[in-house]
């Protein structure tokens, strides 16, 4: 297994990728305005995807497409979750191959379980930060269910908050050191790449209507320990504002930023390959 450093293009569009508890669910910010979007809140889709065994995700992906064993893609961090279960299968050895965001994403449900556990993930996500501040709405919800008796319907003061605008960066990296130790394959990787397209569309909610994952790029280096800087793939990938004086102000649509397609040459010949896992045509290579 090659490192790989994973560059995702998030687009909201009057939506909340991910509300902060601490603030009334209000979108996450960070002091200078720019939206987050917390790896936590990414890791949690991609579980829930691979959780609904029935899904139509599962079933087109991991039963079809890659025909992987149910078996072995449990979710550890599965609500309503067993722990002395989960403990026993740490101790019998039954653990690792059982659960694949274990695997994948590590662990530290089991840390007094020592070295029988999974700590540290193969797959790490970074924080998504949006390119340029955003501006929040704040709107106030009704309900004609459950109202008082002398009114017509229930009220929500501002409970609606939504992002109207952004694009973020998300990066994620592949530790091919954490995978020997994490029992992390090239088949629990693939299913990850699989399964990102469809992380915000079929997790959608009233407030989440339209997040989209405009490119994710997965680029491979040529080797476990790293063939070029994960910051300069990251740069190289990373949309801009076409006008360089808007970029500390919220933008109100897609075109508002020059959007790379290509990897430049320079960068392109010191890794193994690059494609767009949602645009699975496109390979990012320049002058292909």
């Amino acid at each position: 297994m090659n490192r790989v450093t994973g560059v995702l293009i998030i687009e909201v569009v009057n939506s909340n990728p991910n509300g902060n508890p601490d603030q009334e669910s209000d979108p996450r910010l960070r002091p200078d305005n720019r939206g987050m979007i917390s790896p936590v809140s990414f890791k949690r889709k991609l579980r829930d995807l691979v959780e609904d065994k029935e899904g139509p995700v599962w079933s087109s992906v991991g039963a079809g497409e890659l025909a992987l064993n149910a078996e072995q893609f449990f979710v550890l961090e599965s609500r309503g979750r067993d722990r002395k279960l989960i403990e026993a299968e740490a101790k019998d050895g039954t653990f690792q191959a059982k659960y694949w965001d274990a695997r994948i994403f590590g662990n530290t449900f089991l840390e007094k379980e020592g070295g029988s556990a999974i700590k540290t993930g193969t797959v790490q996500f970074g924080v998504g930060v949006s390119l340029s501040p955003v501006e929040i709405e704040r709107l106030t919800t009704t309900n004609k269910a459950g109202v008082e008796e002398d009114k017509d319907r229930g009220m929500a003061p501002l409970a609606f908050r939504v992002v109207l605008h952004g694009v973020y960066v998300m990066p994620y990296f592949v530790n091919p050191t954490a995978a020997r130790k994490s029992g992390c394959t090239q088949q629990d990787i693939n299913l990850m790449k699989r399964l990102i397209p469809h992380a915000y569309r079929h997790t959608a909610s009233y407030v989440r209507p339209s997040v989209n994952i405009r490119h994710a790029w997965h680029i491979e280096h040529t080797d476990p320990l790293g063939s070029c800087p994960d910051f300069s793939l990251i740069e190289a990938m990373s949309p801009r504002r076409k006008n360089p004086a808007d970029s500390e102000r919220p933008s109100s649509s897609w075109d508002d930023y020059a959007v790379p397609q290509l990897l430049p040459d320079n960068l392109r010949a010191r890794v193994g390959s690059i494609e767009d896992l949602i645009n699975p045509t496109t390979d990012g290579a320049a002058g292909s």
